[in-house]
């Protein structure tokens, strides 16, 4: 071998070298599926269609599912887990227990989608479906969702209890909170926009209700205290957008403008603070709320994610293989 050819071998087996030590990030793509379950999404899709058809509640339960997946662990399906030896189960969180919704339609669909490729789809990618169907089925905006996560071999019920949203969180909790998931303020108002739809407990609202104190139009108060008595009856539910409470639109934030927002971290975002003008914004043009909302719901959905070799894909969501 002469010189040349010498140096030229050389530089290659340099190269190989570099590129096999060189890490290999897998990539959420939308076309993941498509040769290995071409059918899953319509699969999900009529899972959920069929679930909120049923119960049309259901459509913000299966979008707040996904947001309460993310923020713990990230986009793991971590949330799905139930109790065992070693798993102890974020739905025991005191932001989760008998508060989040939908497990059972998210098994349903992924009992559907095994029936057709077994073990290939996995339960995060089926929690982040579901979410956009359920926005989709209910007048909402689409988006194309990233596909490639796989499910988390733990959970963890110490996270959600400190990073999930509460009820009474200041604006600038709520900030840092999203903030610290990779989300700015103009996501995290866009994502609570989610609040158009779905219910609340009344333990969830009474304070504001009954406290003389709290930035609420007089005669909303009222009407709510009919279905939450300043005590008992803490499971009484009400709309958290009461004027269109079964439809995905930007009435939540013309709520927030007349002081008319359910919970305390909802008429936060509109009180004087930072995000007023976002507010307004958001209940002035319907048309920008649904493309922030649908880009925020893209970027949560990256929190993260566990992929190529990381995790596995669960048979059955609430428990390991």
């Amino acid at each position: 071998m002469n010189s040349r050819n010498s140096c030229a071998a050389i530089a290659a087996m340099l190269l190989l070298l570099l590129v096999s030590n060189t890490p290999c990030t897998a990539q959420l793509s939308s076309a993941f599926y498509d040769n290995t379950c071409p059918n899953a999404l319509s699969t999900i899709r009529t899972a959920i269609r069929t679930a909120v058809s049923r119960e049309r509640r259901m459509a913000a339960s299966l979008i707040r599912l996904h947001f309460h997946d993310c923020f713990v662990q990230g986009c793991d399906a971590s949330i799905l887990l139930d109790d065992a030896p070693s798993i102890e189960s974020e739905k025991n969180a005191r932001p989760n227990n008998n508060s989040v919704r939908g497990y059972e339609v998210i098994d349903a669909a992924k009992s559907e989608v095994e029936k057709i490729c077994p073990q290939v789809v996995s339960c995060a990618d089926i929690v982040a479906v579901a979410a956009r169907d359920a926005s989709v089925a209910v007048g909402g905006p689409s988006w194309t969702v990233k596909l490639g996560r796989r499910d988390s071999t733990t959970a963890s019920r110490s996270i959600a209890e400190s990073d999930l949203p509460r009820f009474r969180d200041s604006l600038e909790i709520l900030i840092s909170k999203f903030s610290d998931k990779g989300l700015n303020a103009r996501e995290m108002v866009a994502l609570s926009g989610a609040h158009t739809i779905g219910q609340a407990q009344c333990l969830t609202f009474r304070d504001r209700l009954y406290n003389n104190g709290s930035d609420i139009d007089a005669g909303f108060a009222s009407t709510r205290r009919r279905r939450c008595p300043s005590s008992g009856q803490d499971g009484n539910l009400a709309p958290l957008d009461l004027v269109t409470p079964n439809s995905f639109d930007n009435n939540y934030f013309k709520n927030l403008v007349q002081r008319k927002g359910l919970l305390e971290s909802d008429q936060v975002l509109f009180s004087g603070g930072s995000t007023d003008g976002i507010v307004s914004e958001y209940s002035r043009s319907p048309s920008t709320f649904n493309s922030d909302f649908a880009s925020a719901m893209v970027k949560m959905g990256d929190i993260e994610t566990l992929t190529g070799q990381d995790g596995l894909i669960r048979r059955i969501c609430s428990a390991l293989n």
